[in-house]
């Protein structure tokens, strides 16, 4: 049973252009702009080889975006479960024959393109969850036994992708599927057990990670014990941020990136370029950009009037959150090293791209926000 106020799912396209929160797009652009002048500078002045092709994806993915945002959202709940088994064949098949970089196995060439798969599977992961959690009722969601099924939804990517081994990404997917339990209404001594549970594990885990991931967590409480080896990417890191002073240095005159001090300066560390360049001015206003990103997608979430709509948008923005969070404080020595990009500025196709996608269903939440979809799902109707 599908009832309709407002916003009609088979309103046309250009009606759908409408309703596009426009102000979201811009900041998205913003950002997006904000990389690849960052990419520019990482290239010495010099569009090749990073800031033309980051140029390409962005062009891509904003189409998609849009186009993704015009979808009725029963589309991405009626097929959730479909997204979600292609993301783990995906993982499966890196896992098996995926190609090798910065010691993990993590990307799947596929013609003339090279994708990440985990970058799928997280949003795939939280549009699988808003399925289930759709279902459900808040006093089920409560209960113990309601959550072995999505907590087996997380664990088959975790496990595939700590096989690569990608821990970084394991943690991500963790962290937002967390946010997803929470926001579909699990109770916090459901937290509190799994916490339990998982420091129980730690030391058995802590014996199975590979040396390099063992030397990153050593050096995040002592970068100072190894600084031309394990410890050299965070010392690095925090003299470039030191360096930029309130102004920073200036366009293309940052000492630690362009002399090579600073490493990954065009992926991972592409923050700490940034700040040294502009200073704390310039890495406030871009925090602020996020934070408006944020605050658009919170609100959108919170307007929607279906469940799976509201978790979607929700699990999404905070996906988005932890990607910040976490890059930014990994950068300044707050978190280990782990390898999570920043959002729409580190050099990457797919987590670009689906990060995008990822926002067109935002989008498609605020468009389709009056939609009431019953339990069953309202597929019927389509």
């Amino acid at each position: 049973m599908v009832a309709f106020s407002g916003t009609s799912s088979g309103a046309s396209f250009a009606g759908k252009l409408r309703q596009i929160r426009w102000g979201m797009v811009a900041v998205l652009v913003c950002i997006a702009a904000i990389g690849i002048a960052t990419l520019y500078s990482a290239g010495n002045g010099s569009m090749e080889p990073w800031a033309v092709r980051q140029l390409v994806r962005v062009g891509i993915g904003l189409t998609l975006m849009i186009a993704v945002a015009c979808v009725d959202i029963r589309i991405w709940l009626r097929y959730a479960y479909v997204i979600y088994v292609v993301g783990l064949a995906l993982l499966l098949w890196v896992d098996i024959a995926g190609h090798t970089g910065m010691g993990a196995q993590r990307w799947l060439a596929l013609g003339p393109i090279t994708i990440q798969p985990s970058e799928v599977m997280k949003v795939a992961l939280v549009l699988v969850l808003a399925r289930y959690f759709h279902s459900v009722s808040v006093e089920d969601a409560g209960r113990l036994l309601p959550l072995i099924w999505p907590a087996v939804l997380l664990a088959l990517p975790a496990v595939l992708v700590l096989a690569q081994p990608d821990l970084g990404t394991a943690m991500m997917l963790t962290f937002a599927a967390a946010a997803v339990f929470y926001l579909a209404g699990v109770r916090l001594w459901v937290f509190a057990l799994a916490t339990a549970a998982g420091g129980a594990v730690l030391p058995f885990a802590w014996h199975h990670l590979k040396d390099y991931q063992k030397n990153r967590i050593l050096m995040f409480l002592n970068p100072e014990s190894d600084p031309l080896g394990a410890g050299y990417h965070i010392l690095q890191s925090k003299i470039a941020l030191g360096s930029g002073g309130l102004f920073g240095r200036g366009f293309l005159e940052g000492t630690q990136s362009h002399l090579n001090f600073l490493p990954e300066k065009q992926t991972d560390f592409i923050f700490t370029m940034l700040a040294e360049e502009w200073g704390l001015i310039g890495g406030l206003v871009l925090l602020a950009l996020y934070l408006t990103l944020v605050a658009y997608g919170y609100a959108i979430g919170l307007r929607s009037r279906s469940q799976f709509g509201r978790i979607l948008a929700l699990g999404l923005t905070t996906m988005f959150f932890l990607y910040i969070f976490i890059n930014v404080a990994m950068v300044m020595g707050l978190v280990p090293v782990v390898g999570v990009p920043l959002p729409l500025i580190s050099y990457g196709g797919t987590a670009m791209i689906t990060l995008l996608i990822a926002f067109g269903m935002i989008l498609g939440c605020y468009i389709h926000r009056d939609v009431i979809i019953g339990r069953r799902g309202g597929l019927d109707a389509l």
